[in-house]
């Protein structure tokens, strides 16, 4: 594992689309299918990364309180799942049932997606205003394994509180931190 920060996509820009590999649906389905009017958080994670599992239960728990709010999430795992076979579609469903995602988890086997939205690491985290353009892009709060910190999801969810308040999000954002994505 090496360890790697995000990339920090400028802010404005608008979410590149997609359309990928739901592994619960087994369907293909796009950014303009899963998005909210209100917000849409897209995040990249996968199987096997101590960071996303360290976050694991407390990003389900603020997935599901703020999907009632009409915040719509996604998460994405671009990892080579040649080097990686945990992270392939069929071990992909099975950790989002096993954890009770209720966000779609889409796979992108061609890492195109990943590259489009300058994804760096697992977990990263970007939220999109009701006109796709990035407001957010960064951590979920500074726990990281280890390091002793709470997971909280206080930064993720404090954009989040913005956006449904229709207040700026600030603009103190700091990038996010995890396993390297598995780049061909």
């Amino acid at each position: 594992m090496a360890e790697t920060l995000s990339t920090m996509l400028p802010l404005g820009t608008l979410a590149p689309d997609f359309q990928l590999l739901d592994t619960r649906a087994d369907k293909q389905v796009s950014l303009q299918e899963l998005k909210s009017n209100t917000g849409t958080v897209v995040m990249f994670i996968c199987n096997h990364c101590p960071y996303v599992k360290h976050i694991q239960e407390k990003l389900v728990e603020v997935a599901s309180i703020y999907q009632k709010k009409g915040i719509s999430f996604i998460a994405i795992s671009s990892n080579d799942v040649k080097k990686y076979p945990e992270d392939d579609p069929i071990n992909m469903r099975e950790e989002a049932e096993t954890n009770q995602y209720t966000f779609p988890y889409l796979y992108d086997e061609t890492q195109a997606v990943a590259k489009a939205y300058h994804a760096a690491c697992t977990p990263d985290f970007y939220i999109f205003d009701s006109g796709l353009a990035c407001v957010y892009r960064g951590r979920f709060d500074d726990a990281t394994p280890g390091n002793g910190h709470a997971v909280t999801g206080k930064e993720l969810t404090l954009a989040l509180d913005a956006i449904l308040a229709k207040q700026p999000v600030g603009q103190d954002q700091k990038p996010s931190m995890g396993c390297n994505i598995k780049w061909r």
